[in-house]
């Protein structure tokens, strides 16, 4: 890393969830939806891309608009959504983009020359007699394809299966020809939802949503979001078609299921649905994944971590930090307030607002003034009596004292701690004002890697914006 990065990996403007990393080249890709700042529905916006060098994942680039959502033949008017896609590289060196819109039931398909280039409309994933795959009789509706090239053909992996819809079975592979479109294999079920999982080994963690597909060491791993929706889980087996046996829990974007510095099941951010999946860049493996801000499910932003693949193939799950690719932080200098990794008030919830609907006023959420694609550094909002933001990891050395960013109506205080619930080191008075404005305290916190909380204790409401860590001059 040339500079430091923290999650989310793009700036905190963009919103780009259901991220789908790929290495071509010397280069690393993203594909995913793209959200809307106060969205309110799923991936409003026209598909972009952001990529980065292997060698400098700090540094990631805007590729800009590669497919609109009017490129679709049965989209003229943008009526519809682009919902998560994937990319692969075909036999003829092209690039092959594979999406469904939100209100069909199909697989549509673009081509570029180029990873990121400008994607042309190529053709609908079809039956050798020219039905659509997902209007066939017996078909199941296609929705967020996750594909891979291997041998001349594609292996495509659809589904979607809500618990409320009792008649879908489990994500489906299918297999295509070397022409990129049309089936050679008809789908097949792959791993099951929640209503045919008995004695599965998938119970508690039955498929919902996000399939995609990796081959790592010569095993096929099919990651996918399960009906608890926050987690991203991951199945194994030795052929791309059949076979896949429930692995475990990889990530979850409310840290669920980590009972390293809490009690598992505890909420430490309010999740919702997940979507992602894994890279290895210069021989080390990333899970992608997304957050949700706005106090909603439709603004939703590209986080990774590093992860570990034993040699047993299995993937312990790992928790979501600040530092995300990074590693631990420096403990020293300015940090945006909207890289917390935790956020929670005092009646922590499992769920984002438009999830679970009596979440209360006290709720605190990442956001960002200004409108849709304007470039605001986002922040805090909504901090009441015992509102907490929680970021990790930093690495702390010699530290001396903390100054804090801050607008808002409140009176009070701001503790610092560096456990969710443990001991306060410090506090900073607070009193009312219409703009931003640094306040600072004295602060000891102990040398070595420690997370930093941030809890505002106090009347009103708040604002958050940034935090400075100041240290002696070794």
């Amino acid at each position: 890393m040339k500079q430091q990065i923290y999650n989310p990996y793009l700036p905190s403007w963009e919103y780009i969830p259901d991220g789908e990393p790929h290495v071509f080249g010397d280069r690393v890709y993203v594909y995913g939806s793209h959200d809307r700042f106060r969205g309110y529905a799923f991936c409003l916006n026209d598909y972009v891309c952001w990529s980065a060098s292997v060698n400098d994942l700090s540094d990631w680039q805007y590729e800009g608009v590669i497919y609109k959502k009017t490129d679709d033949p049965k989209n003229r008017d943008g009526e519809m959504c682009l919902y998560a896609p994937d990319v692969v590289k075909g036999a003829d060196g092209r690039y092959y983009l594979y999406y469904v819109l939100d209100l069909l039931s199909i697989v549509s398909v673009a081509v570029c020359d180029t990873p990121a280039g400008k994607y042309e409309f190529y053709g609908y994933v079809q039956y050798a007699d020219g039905t659509l795959l997902g209007e066939g009789l017996k078909d199941e509706p296609q929705f967020d394809p996750g594909v891979l090239f291997e041998n001349g053909k594609v292996y495509m992996y659809t589904g979607s299966c809500p618990p409320v819809l009792t008649q879908r079975k489990g994500p489906m592979v299918t297999v295509l020809g070397a022409d990129m479109l049309t089936v050679e294999e008809k789908p097949r079920f792959i791993a099951p939802s929640a209503h045919y999982s008995k004695g599965s080994g998938y119970e508690g963690h039955e498929f919902f949503e996000a399939p995609s597909i990796r081959k790592i060491k010569g095993k096929y791993y099919f990651i996918y979001s399960s009906v608890v929706m926050h987690e991203l889980c991951y199945a194994v087996s030795d052929s791309p078609t059949e076979g896949f046996e429930y692995g475990g829990v990889i990530v979850s974007n409310a840290d669920i299921g980590i009972d390293t510095y809490k009690p598992k099941e505890q909420p430490m951010a309010y999740g919702a649905n997940n979507h992602g999946s894994i890279v290895c860049i210069n021989d080390d493996f990333y899970i992608f994944y997304h957050r949700h801000t706005n106090g909603n499910s439709y603004s939703r932003q590209g986080c990774a971590e590093k992860i570990v693949i034993l040699p047993d193939g299995s993937i312990p799950q790992v928790e979501i930090t600040s530092g995300g690719m990074n590693g631990p932080l420096k403990g020293v200098g300015i940090y945006p307030a909207y890289i917390a990794c935790h956020l929670f008030c005092k009646n922590p919830r499992v769920y984002t607002g438009d999830q679970i609907r009596d979440i209360g006023p006290e709720y605190p959420r990442i956001t960002q003034d200004g409108r849709d694609g304007d470039e605001e550094v986002g922040y805090v909002a909504n901090m009441e009596d015992g509102a907490v933001a929680g970021f990790r990891y930093f690495d702390c050395q010699g530290i001396t004292g903390i100054r804090i960013k801050a607008r808002g109506l409140g009176k009070g205080r701001f503790e610092i701690l560096t456990h969710w619930n443990g001991d306060v080191y410090g506090e900073i008075s607070y009193a009312r004002s219409n703009e931003w404005k640094w306040r600072e305290a004295e602060i000891a916190i102990p040398d070595g890697i420690q997370s930093l909380y941030i809890r505002y204790v106090g009347e009103g409401i708040v604002s958050f914006g940034a935090f400075e860590l100041c240290a002696r001059e070794s």
